[in-house]
């Protein structure tokens, strides 16, 4: 039995920072300064940071928001803030923004 173990494909930054622009578009959010937004109030925000990615959703929308921040040091975690995001946006109803 051979000792080769399947190793995940490096992490960079870069190109997952494209990733997750794009997948945060699809979701419906428009990005400005940084933030991505809907109907003008932010709602989650991604930058490189050496190498990883500094991601984070507000906890709710609005004015002021308060932000929930996490650091993504793989695909996996980038694909489960996405998927969060995703069941956050379908709980919230328009009276919440």
């Amino acid at each position: 039995m051979s000792d080769d173990v399947f190793a995940p494909p490096p992490f960079k930054p870069d190109e997952a920072l494209q990733r997750a622009r794009r997948d945060l578009r699809e979701l419906g959010l428009t990005e400005r300064e940084g933030r991505f937004e809907r109907r003008g109030q932010a709602i989650a925000r991604v930058a490189v940071d050496g190498a990883a990615l500094k991601a984070a959703i507000v906890k709710r929308p609005g004015r002021s928001p308060e932000w929930t921040e996490k650091t993504l040091r793989d695909n996996a975690a980038l694909r489960d803030f996405v998927a969060d995001l995703k069941k956050k946006l379908s709980t919230w109803s328009d009276r919440d923004e």
